[in-house]
């Protein structure tokens, strides 16, 4: 028999203290990219399966939590990923000619979790650049993410770069097999699935420091796609090199054979302390298609919750402790000090505790002539 406090594996509340911590990070985000010219949008949780899996490939599948609507019959999935429903957003609802810059917070379900340790219920935050084709999309994001790792003050940052082009180019068709023994870097599946050796076999080695991409224009053949993302791989490299002289950047040019929806350029983003990516992002030029108009696309996303055990323990909230009475004047008192932006907390008759998130350094008392001051604890 199950307790009735336990929750499914992978899922978890957040109590006060940590939720305070991922709503003031997320207010901090959503302004940072108001900053930068993003717009906010809010789509739903839950929307129909076949909007929520376009062109996102068989791993969004396995995520994505389905049921059946019970008002059309019609199959409805929790979303698992934000970006096909920004997609549609774009395509569908705004239909704007030129560039658009969107940005979302919200939380996302997986059936699956990411890894052993991960939630199955990330806050997710993203951002989206619709309608520019070329690399200034990709740096754009590429630079707001950098500003985000910078924000949050994380130690040993790495970027990850890679490119989905070269893993395009290698593998006909985007055999589900083949992917896979990518992903997990096994050479035994690789030659498993293609049953002879093959090009593809080299991106294995093809993980590293920027040198790689010396080594890749030698040792993967002269097709179009990878002459193409070897050049704008150089382009970012060295844009950032530039920019940012003390930031490591690695290359990995099956690091993103997992994932159905990067067309281009993709970029993940690791600290000191984290179990997995902090961030991962690139061009998906292909998923508004299903949506009747494929838009150059380029952008990433986070989990909030996963910085929750990295980021510096921030102090109690400084608050203002007043006893519980109908005084008028006490009332108009506490209003107009919570109007200011002071956190006032009633001290309830017959309790002397506070709130563990709220340090009060001050309270009111009633003076000899009968008026409330503000005394300092």
């Amino acid at each position: 028999m199950h307790s009735a406090w336990l929750l499914p594996e992978h899922f978890a509340d957040v109590l006060p203290a940590q939720a305070r911590r991922i709503e003031e990070l997320r207010r901090q985000l959503l302004d940072l990219a108001s900053c930068h010219g993003f717009e906010l949008v809010m789509p739903p949780l839950v929307e129909h399966l076949d909007s929520l899996l376009s062109g996102t490939g068989e791993t969004q599948d396995l995520r994505t939590f389905k049921l059946v609507d019970q008002l059309s019959g019609r199959s409805l999935g929790v979303r698992a990923d934000t970006t096909p429903q920004v997609a549609r957003i774009d395509a569908h609802l705004l239909n704007r000619k030129g560039v658009t810059r969107l940005c979302y917070c919200g939380p996302v379900v997986h059936a699956l979790p990411s890894h052993p340790l991960a939630s199955r219920e990330p806050l997710q935050f993203g951002v989206e650049v619709y309608g520019h084709a070329g690399l200034e999309a990709d740096l754009e994001v590429l630079e707001l993410a950098l500003e985000v790792v910078q924000r949050l003050g994380l130690e040993q940052p790495l970027l990850e770069l890679g490119d989905a082009r070269c893993i395009q180019a290698l593998v006909p068709g985007h055999a589900p097999a083949v992917l896979e023994a990518l992903r997990v870097r096994s050479p035994a599946a690789l030659r498993a699935a293609l049953g002879e050796p093959a090009p593809v076999e080299a991106l294995l080695d093809m993980v590293g420091g920027i040198e790689v991409l010396d080594q890749a224009a030698v040792r993967l053949p002269k097709l179009p796609g990878i002459e193409a993302a070897l050049h704008d791989l150089r382009c970012l490299v060295e844009h950032l090199r530039l920019a940012h002289p003390d930031l490591r950047i690695g290359i990995d040019l099956a690091g993103m054979a997992g994932n159905g929806y990067y067309t281009g350029v993709s970029f993940a983003a690791y600290a000191a302390g984290l179990n997995d990516s902090l961030l991962r992002g690139g061009r998906y030029d292909q998923v508004g298609a299903v949506f009747g108009r494929r838009r150059p696309a380029a952008g990433f996303s986070m989990d909030l919750k996963s910085l929750l055990d990295v980021l510096p323990v921030q102090a109690l909230r400084a608050a203002i402790r007043a006893p519980w009475s109908e005084d008028v004047g006490l009332r108009e008192l506490v209003r107009a000090l919570r109007g200011a932006g002071e956190t006032v907390v009633w001290q309830l008759p017959g309790h002397d505790d506070e709130a563990e998130e709220y340090a009060c350094d001050r309270e009111l008392l009633r003076s000899a002539d009968g008026n409330w001051t503000l005394r300092v604890l």
